[in-house]
């Protein structure tokens, strides 16, 4: 496939380029790395003019929920508008190719019942999630009001090398990295509450349900996620065992908060159905790729 890859410099869009060329497709990147402003609605339509596009996968975004906080207005402006300008540009230049658009677990908000399903409301708890929900009500907009072949995948937690540390998984398995490296031995972490439970994925599986969807599957929504929670407390005796130490695991009760979510968990059957998708990566091996491209980057330091 021809496929153009908005924010290819990101985390997720970086593995999606690499698995994309991996498997034979044709990738174009427009990013404000590759020099293309998707703020911009003519450099985007310049893009997909440029690309050709069999498919248009849609990952660039402000993504950091801390940030969106301190700047709502920014997310929600740029987010909204980097999603409008590639649709618009879809559908003048490439009205023919499939968007994967991309959202996130975070537009449910807090589960009202397990497994979350693509049939629970949307009810966004941060700005980051308003915007991305917004995007993604946006997309299917695109596919009702100009028939636009619309794939919405929505990613709960997914982790592995490359991330920013401002992710739990990434930010425990950078301090095991440094740990091993100064030859500490327990790794001590210190938490708020160790029993909230998550579904990770390992991004490597994540982005090639994003193909899988592009190539096999109907327009529509679906959740992108293992259906499997792990614990804080798990996560930790599973990163300390990747790194090869023991643990030393302390709860600090002022970062307890006081309406935690206890467990976040998603249902990946209708991309299964869709696509024959399974994770392949287990959690275990998405630590130990982590320490050790953390190491890396340490001893590049």
């Amino acid at each position: 496939m021809r496929a153009l890859i908005t924010g290819a410099g990101g985390f997720a869009g970086g593995h999606l380029a690499d698995h994309c060329r991996a498997s034979g497709d044709d990738v174009a990147e427009a990013s404000r790395s590759a020099g293309t402003d998707l703020l911009d609605a003519a450099a985007a339509r310049a893009a997909v003019a440029a690309a050709r596009p069999d498919v248009v996968y849609h990952l660039a975004a402000r993504a950091h929920v801390g940030e969106s906080w301190a700047d709502p207005a920014r997310f929600l402006a740029d987010n909204v508008a980097m999603a409008l300008n590639v649709l618009e540009a879809v559908r003048a230049e490439a009205p023919d190719a499939t968007v994967v658009a991309v959202a996130s677990g975070e537009l449910y908000g807090a589960p009202e019942t397990l497994p979350v399903t693509e049939d629970a409301p949307l009810r966004p708890q941060n700005p980051y999630a308003v915007s991305k929900a917004s995007a993604d009500l946006l997309a299917g907009f695109y596919a009702d009001a100009h028939g636009l072949r619309v794939i919405r995948p929505r990613a709960f937690n997914h982790a592995g090398p490359g991330q920013e540390p401002t992710y739990a998984i990434a930010s425990f398995s950078r301090q095991a990295a440094q740990a091993v490296e100064r030859g500490e031995d327990p790794i001590a972490f210190t938490t708020g509450n160790p029993d909230t439970r998550r579904d990770y994925t390992d991004v490597r599986d994540v982005v090639r349900a994003y193909r899988l969807l592009a190539e096999r599957a109907e327009p529509g929504i679906y959740n992108v996620c293992s259906g499997r929670s792990t614990s804080a407390r798990e996560l930790l005796e599973l990163l300390a065992a990747a790194a090869g130490a023991g643990l030393d695991h302390r709860i600090d009760p002022s970062l307890v908060r006081a309406h935690e979510v206890m467990e976040v968990r998603g249902d990946p059957s209708r991309l299964r159905a869709a696509t024959g998708w399974e994770p392949e990566i287990a959690l275990e091996t998405t630590l130990a790729d982590t320490v050790a491209w953390w190491r890396e980057q340490l001893r590049a330091e």
